[in-house]
């Protein structure tokens, strides 16, 4: 299981996801970062940033 926390990118925010891949991830942090930060264009380099910061679940501790 993948693990994105959303605090690792914008301090403050508690808001997780996890897949068990890494491109639903995305998929769902892009989504959240539209609906609760208002990011409007989603750049490459936020869609890098999120993928940096992705990592499996067992390690996350």
């Amino acid at each position: 299981m993948r693990l994105f926390e959303c605090g690792t990118l914008v301090p403050g925010c508690d808001w997780h996801t996890r897949a068990n891949d890494d491109a639903e991830v995305v998929r769902r942090a892009v989504e959240h970062m539209r609906e609760a930060h208002g990011e409007t264009v989603i750049r490459e380099n936020m869609v890098d940033n999120i993928k940096a910061r992705i990592r499996n679940e067992a390690n996350a501790a």
